[in-house]
């Protein structure tokens, strides 16, 4: 009897204590706790997402070149919709019902009680008149977030753009983005997009019966708050980068200039550009496919994808090399007789120079004296073979960065092109080769290609006197301007200080002298030091090539300008340098004379013929003499821009 009696108390016991649980959890969770009432969000709560701004982006002097703008994505929750005037609500967002009803659809197949996009990036008005009306929609809600704007329209290629996330990016992320979501697809966008992302927010909402949002709930306890992207300084000029987009309008090719004592990136001109607005809003998608049916390639980056041949420009570093190795010295001489020969083998010159030394011969850019520098080189007894010493010569050359990447702060930079002896090898298979086989390097011709980066990058190095730093794009990074230890390091070249004088001293005299061939590109009151190149094209016109830097002391900027197309390199790229470089130095060109200069460059038209269609032969009626509308404008030259027929 006794265990009995116990048994009923025992479990008398047990049922109380566990009504005392539930009621002491039940009483918690309506009193003390809000998790399970959170759980129930998509009932009263909504877990908005808040997106943070991106980064803005500064140009060197702290101008802005990309800022953001607020636009408003309309959300919906399928299971929660209930019927509505679907025409009204198309009407206030600027759709038609086609594509609502797709958009629906979409979103009913991501989820029927998660919120998902119904229509991207509505504006500021169209958010206010939706607002105000959304009582009328159960089921929708808005959503904020920013877009990128750009205040001077300016640097597409350097700035990039950013898109909605894939399925792929989402995957690589580690969580971090979800659907809909945008990251950088390109240029600084995407070589920076971990520090100008930010971190997104979360907002718990409150709505009532209608619709209509309560603000957050418990006033915010357990919401978290968005975390914007990081500030970004770049290098970049806005003054010479503006200047350089309108000089290279109707043009292809590329500028790049650097400030030799740091590597950052003053001007970064890829030519045919874009306005980067563009590539924001809702339009994006459709001007994007326009952008693409552009024949010459809009989207090429081609600072650092375009390959050019660097022609004459190359001619300095091979004299420097020759003086390093001490095949020759400020006063050796050779007689140019308006060609180079050597066997059955001839290469012109464009002038008869007689005896000629380095000075001279980089001033007048004799193709005769590279061609017997380059021989020197290669024909060294210290070396077993030509073989081998052309491999020597060829690292000496990938020391000032040909041949392989710079490592610039931006994504798809291509190597240039320069060959070891194994791929000649290879190419000749058994039969011998020798400096004779590759004696177009020595004018920067042959088997050799830079990118307009790596050309201006030599120049940097010439200016130093020696080394150059890695060129970089971004100045520094948020509160704390951190940049990487890399971009602060000095990449030696080879030669010694002592050799630069002598080829600076031609440089100098190609711009300075009356006999230069980079006259175009002298500037009252500044000292500079260039090379032009005139660079054989295949496919038609020759392209027009400069290098150059100024002052000749201390200097302050580095350039590499290429017109394709446009012919002797002092008759457009030269004073196109000239341009930006005294823009640059002087902020103004205050001459009247050289103001007519830029605005006639800038109307120049510079741009391959589309091929001819093929007509039928037809009688036609009208004014035979019409001209095909195709042909290149020209407008007629200003007649104190002297004319430079024979330059290189």
């Amino acid at each position: 009897m006794d265990n009995l009696f116990n048994r009923k108390y025992i479990v008398q016991g047990l049922f109380i204590l566990i009504s005392l649980i539930l009621l002491g959890t039940l009483f918690y969770i309506q009193v003390f706790s809000d998790k399970y009432f959170l759980s129930a969000k998509f009932n009263v709560l909504r877990r908005i997402y808040t997106f943070p701004a991106r980064g803005v982006i500064l140009d060197r002097n702290e101008k802005i070149l990309v800022q953001n703008e607020p636009v408003y994505d309309l959300m919906v929750i399928p299971n929660e919709v209930k019927p509505f005037d679907t025409i009204a609500l198309c009407d206030i967002i600027g759709i038609d019902t086609v594509r609502f009803h797709k958009n629906f659809r979409k979103a009913v197949n991501q989820s029927r009680f998660q919120p998902n996009i119904l229509e991207k990036q509505l504006s500021v008005n169209i958010y206010q008149t939706l607002s105000e009306q959304l009582s009328r929609f159960p089921g929708f809600f808005v959503q904020s977030r920013t877009i990128r704007q750009y205040p001077d329209s300016i640097a597409g290629h350097f700035v990039g753009y950013i898109k909605e996330v894939t399925k792929k990016d989402i995957e690589r992320s580690e969580g971090y983005y979800r659907s809909g979501d945008y990251k950088g697809k390109s240029g600084v966008e995407l070589a920076y997009e971990k520090e100008l992302r930010g971190e997104r927010g979360v907002v718990n909402m409150m709505y009532d019966a209608k619709n209509v949002p309560k603000g957050s709930y418990a006033e915010g306890k357990f919401d978290t708050a968005a975390v914007s992207g990081e500030q970004l300084i770049s290098s970049l000029d806005i003054r010479i980068q503006k200047m350089g987009e309108e000089l290279m309008k109707n043009k292809i090719g590329s500028i790049v200039a650097i400030e030799p004592a740091t590597g950052e990136i003053l001007a970064f001109v890829s030519s045919p550009g874009y306005d980067p607005n563009l590539m924001v809003g809702r339009q994006q998608g459709n001007n994007y496919m326009e952008l693409l049916k552009n024949p010459n390639r809009v989207f090429n980056i081609r600072p650092i994808m375009g390959y050019y041949s660097p022609g004459s420009a190359f001619k300095p570093l091979d004299a420097l090399i020759g003086l390093q190795e001490g095949v020759i010295d400020p006063n050796t001489t050779f007689f140019c007789p308006h060609y180079y020969k050597a066997g059955n083998l001839k290469v012109k010159c464009e002038h008869y120079d007689g005896d000629i030394a380095l000075r001279l011969g980089l001033a007048r850019s004799c193709n005769t004296y590279a061609c017997y520098v380059f021989q020197k080189l290669i024909t060294q007894r210290k070396y077993k073979n030509q073989r081998i010493a052309y491999d020597a010569w060829q690292k000496k050359v990938k020391l000032w960065g040909l041949g392989d990447t710079l490592g610039v702060d931006l994504p798809g930079e291509r190597t240039g092109r320069l060959y070891d002896a194994a791929w000649y090898s290879e190419k000749y298979k058994q039969r011998k080769w020798g400096y004779t086989n590759v004696i177009s390097l020595a004018i920067g011709q042959g088997e050799m290609d830079a990118t307009p980066l790596q050309m201006a990058n030599i120049m940097a190095a010439i200016a130093n006197r020696g080394y150059y730093i890695k060129p970089h794009l971004v100045k520094s990074i948020g509160k704390n301007h951190v940049i990487s230890k890399e971009y602060v390091k000095k990449n030696y070249v080879g030669v010694d200080t002592r050799h630069f004088n002598p080829v600076i001293d031609g440089m100098q005299d190609a711009v300075n002298a009356p006999w230069g061939t980079a006259i175009e590109s002298r500037i009252d009151g500044i000292v500079m030091c260039g090379k032009t190149g005139t660079v054989q094209n295949p496919r038609g016109k020759n392209h027009s090539v400069f290098i150059g830097f100024a002052p000749r002391d201390n200097p302050k900027i580095a350039i590499a300008v290429i017109v394709e197309n446009a012919g002797y390199g002092g008759s457009y790229a030269a004073p196109i340098a000239s341009y930006l470089t005294e823009k640059y130095l002087k902020d103004s060109i205050t001459s009247k004379a050289r103001l007519a200069q830029v605005e006639w460059m800038k109307n120049q038209v510079i741009l391959p013929l589309p091929p001819k269609p093929k007509i039928k032969a037809k009688v036609i009626s009208g004014d035979s003499t019409a001209k095909d509308s195709t042909e290149k404008k020209v407008l007629p030259r200003p007649n104190n821009i002297r004319q430079t027929i024979s330059t290189k």
